[in-house]
């Protein structure tokens, strides 16, 4: 049976925290097999809690994407203080070093869903950063990747490019966990930091989905289905077409009013993208972009996960996404970002929009990036857990 790094430490006794003072960034996806939350596990074995981190989307795990979380707040069960890691500027997004000053020990238990663009892995890192500078150990219990460990695509991040979306430069699917990427940064950048990882019990590189109980870890990612196309559907975010934000199905469903979806449909599936089949559809976004106003597109089917590119297949819909009247790219700011195209930041280089005058070009940058991330394979060898 696949466990988390969580279940471990419970059937450890939590001897790791005995005496401790306890801190702990976490979300509410940090449950244990029978999906009762980290916290409560700690309250009921009197783990000494006294500090909460909460990433995107907040501790509770109940706003939308990019909504900022300035305020600090008690929790009211613990009476220990809730710390926001999403703050309305860039600087929030590192806890500030007193944070760490009450706590002997940083718990980490997030769990994230294996794509550079979500943002949860890179909290966890920035949190040790400052550790490393406070003297605080890190205990992360660790969580497979949903998207497994062994296939990984997108490149990496260009210098100028790093963000919170691509805050270290490895692919944009990295097959790494939080624990095993911890381990990656602390290297490379020489990080004086204890760093213990409870490792998941059960979990093979191999295996996706996981064989973990899937919980959303945010308010946009209800499925493994939806984890799995996120590496491309995210891409939709730079532009001004709907990734199905507002629907039942986001980042499944992508369009716009201005999209006839059985002609999309038919160009998607000429691009001969291996394990998907484009259904046209119609659907109307509760909220977000074009709220409330009827969207032409498609539902991506992913039939065999095993063969599927989603970044690839992510670059390839947005240009011709980009063809049609009506399309325009992302104006706000993106990621505290408002100097650079949302879609560079995303893929990590102005390469892939460079392209964007045909398919065939697109291709070739594509080829061409995988060089790093087969070098990333070799990079990451020292970190690999499992």
């Amino acid at each position: 049976m696949v466990q988390a790094g969580l279940d471990a430490l419970i059937a450890d006794g939590y001897a790791a925290l005995s005496g401790k003072r306890v801190g702990v960034l976490t979300h509410p996806a940090s449950v244990d097999k029978s999906f009762v939350h980290l916290l409560d596990r700690f309250d009921a074995a009197k783990v000494d809690v006294k500090a909460i981190y909460g990433p995107e989307h907040g501790f509770l795990g109940h706003v939308q994407d990019m909504i900022t979380l300035d305020a600090h707040e008690t929790h009211p069960r613990l009476g220990c203080p809730i710390y926001s890691l999403y703050g309305s500027g860039e600087e929030s997004l590192s806890p500030k070093p007193e944070w760490f000053s009450g706590i002997d020990v940083l718990v980490i238990d997030l769990q994230d869903i294996g794509s550079r663009y979500y943002t949860f892995v890179w909290t966890a890192v920035l949190c040790m950063r400052v550790a490393a500078k406070t003297g605080t150990p890190l205990l992360v219990l660790d969580r497979p990747n949903p998207l497994g460990g062994t296939v990984i695509e997108g490149g990496g991040v260009d210098k100028g490019f790093h963000s919170f979306v691509g805050l270290y430069d490895v692919p944009v699917r990295h097959g790494l966990t939080v624990g095993e990427m911890l381990q990656l940064v602390r290297a490379e950048e020489k990080l004086d930091v204890l760093l213990d990882v409870v490792k998941a019990p059960g979990w093979k590189r191999e295996a996706m989905p996981t064989g973990y109980a899937w919980v959303y870890p945010s308010p946009n990612m209800p499925t493994f289905d939806t984890a799995l196309v996120y590496p491309g559907g995210c891409l939709i975010e730079a532009t001004n077409a709907s990734e199905g934000r507002g629907t039942t199905r986001p980042f499944e469903l992508f369009g716009a009013p201005y999209v006839e979806p059985e002609s999309f449909a038919r160009a998607l599936t000429a691009l001969g993208e291996p394990g998907v089949i484009w259904r046209p559809v119609s659907f109307l976004p509760m909220f977000q972009k074009f709220g409330g106003k009827l969207c032409g597109g498609v539902q991506i089917h992913v039939t065999d996960p095993s063969a599927y590119k989603p970044f690839r297949a992510g670059v390839r819909f947005t240009r011709l996404l980009a063809e049609m009247t009506g399309f325009d790219w992302r104006k706000e700011p993106y990621e505290y970002v408002s100097d650079r195209n949302a879609f560079d930041l995303l893929t990590g280089t102005t390469a892939y929009r460079d392209a964007f005058r045909s398919d065939a070009a697109l291709v070739a940058v594509y080829d061409e990036r995988e060089a790093r991330t087969r070098t990333f394979a070799e990079r990451r060898a020292g970190a690999l857990l499992y």
